[in-house]
């Protein structure tokens, strides 16, 4: 079998993991292997529902009533017990710094090497992957052997796409065994988003901020115009390590890897780093006072000028035409 790890909010299964079902499904079918699926907490009855339409054909679902929430070697110690009792094929996460932890675990736990960030996974003898290493700047084409192979996708390196047709799932519940040693990291409480705030990574429209913005207060034209396009707000390192706007609105690879219609970069110079994050946009629109700057010469689209006289500009516009 291949066996994809899910993660889920409120039911069902997140954009990075139906990248990594749709990957899944595409080896299942190559191997002539069943599609299976893994996931834990609260809300796996209903997770259920939503897999058939990714042509998974069994969830296996982690039985423990300590795991309500993300617990990495807990989660990461039950996913390789269930693999060594199955032995699948092949074992795939999502590219999220969380599926990457526990993918990592699963690894520890099973002696077992893991692929990390594949774009593109080949099968034969032995199967061949396209992994992205050095923040995205190098792609590595590497061989992964062994009766097990653990991988997970890279983000938005695979389009999600559902299955021609629904696959009716059987849930089968697993129950590992845990020690109190296992859930010694573990998600205690959270914080709850804004209500009715845009999440960054599933925007359509992203307008982003760099040093040139000059200020916090400068931010206040591209919150108005994300608002009128229906969009959120994201900003580059320098921006949040001057304390002008939160880490959650951080585009890059230590940030949050964004993949809209449309990304509107102001003032951002375009380090490798936040190019890492922003690669998957379909479409840049740079705003920049150097026609020279990274961010201007990989864009789609460009504006010379100062972001402060543009985007009024823009908003007018934007505004006329509705």
């Amino acid at each position: 079998m291949i066996l994809v790890v899910i993660e889920h909010e409120g039911g069902a299964p997140d954009r990075l993991s139906a990248e990594a079902l749709t990957l899944g499904r595409t080896l299942a079918g190559v191997t002539g292997e069943p599609l299976h699926a893994v996931a834990w907490g609260t809300d796996t009855a209903a997770v259920a529902g939503g897999l058939g339409a990714h042509g998974v054909a069994v969830l296996h679902t982690i039985e423990d009533a300590r795991l309500t929430d993300h617990a990495p070697e807990a989660i990461g110690g039950s996913i390789a017990q269930l693999v060594e009792r199955d032995g699948p094929t092949a074992v795939i996460g999502t590219g999220s710094d969380r599926g990457t932890e526990i993918m990592a675990h699963v690894g520890a736990r099973t002696g077992r090497a893991l692929a990390a960030n594949c774009t593109d996974v080949r099968t034969g003898d032995p199967w061949q992957v396209t992994r992205q290493r050095w923040g995205g700047s190098l792609l590595e084409e590497a061989r992964l052997e062994g009766p097990v192979r653990l991988l997970t996708v890279a983000p938005h390196a695979v389009e999600p796409q559902v299955a021609a047709v629904p696959s009716a799932v059987a849930v089968q519940a697993f129950v590992p065994e845990l020690t109190d040693r296992d859930l010694r990291v573990r998600v205690t409480s959270r914080v709850p988003a804004e209500a009715g705030a845009i999440s960054l990574a599933d925007a359509r429209v992203v307008v982003g901020g760099g040093r040139g913005v000059g200020s916090a207060e400068g931010f206040a034209e591209l919150d108005e115009l994300a608002a009128l396009l229906g969009g959120t707000v994201g900003v580059s390192r320098v921006v949040t390590s001057a304390g002008w706007r939160p880490h959650a609105q951080q585009v890059g690879q230590t940030g949050t890897r964004i993949a809209p219609d449309l990304y509107i970069a102001c003032g951002i110079s375009g380090a490798i780093q936040h190019m890492v994050g922003a690669r998957s946009a379909k479409a840049i629109l740079a705003i920049n006072t150097d026609r020279d700057a990274p961010m201007v010469t990989r864009a789609t689209y460009a504006v010379i000028g100062d972001l402060h006289a543009i985007l009024p500009a823009i908003i007018a516009e934007v505004r006329a035409a509705r």
